[in-house]
């Protein structure tokens, strides 16, 4: 059951760290504007039209990726059967590939790439800790 558990753990907190993630980022570009063209399903229109995006832009895009990273890896520790932290920590290491994968192919200013992949793993070990994860021993944070 253990194993079942493990598995679960890791693709219920990868679906809901994206579906957390698509829906900030979909908020967010409703709320403060998109450019004229972007598509958002298309990753054509997205490195066409990289170049126009707003500083608010790449903040709700921020805000999208390390909320979905933290909400993903507190919902893979709170199933995870046992070692918590570490299911927490590969969540924030899958975000973090994909963040590296989009930097790649996307255009962004280096204050973005920075502070984006510099914030996954602290932000997963932070969805750990909120999870009851621990590290070596130490007591959980509602004990």
């Amino acid at each position: 059951m253990k194993i079942v558990k493990s598995i679960l753990a890791i693709i219920v907190g990868i679906i809901a760290g994206s579906i957390v993630n698509g829906g900030i980022l979909f908020l967010s570009f409703a709320v403060l504007g998109a450019p004229e063209g972007l598509d958002l399903f298309d990753a054509e229109s997205v490195k066409a039209n990289a170049g126009s995006l707003t500083t608010a832009n790449l903040i709700g895009t921020l805000l999208a990726h390390q909320l979905g990273t933290l909400v993903g890896a507190f919902v893979a520790a709170k199933i995870a059967p046992t070692r918590k932290m570490i299911f927490a920590l590969a969540i924030g290491a899958w975000f973090l590939f994909g963040g590296i994968y989009a930097i790649s192919l996307i255009p962004a200013p280096s204050w973005f790439i920075v502070t984006d992949l510099v914030l996954y793993l602290p932000l997963a070990f932070l969805g750990g800790k909120l999870a009851g994860g621990r590290i070596n021993g130490e007591k959980p944070l509602a004990a």
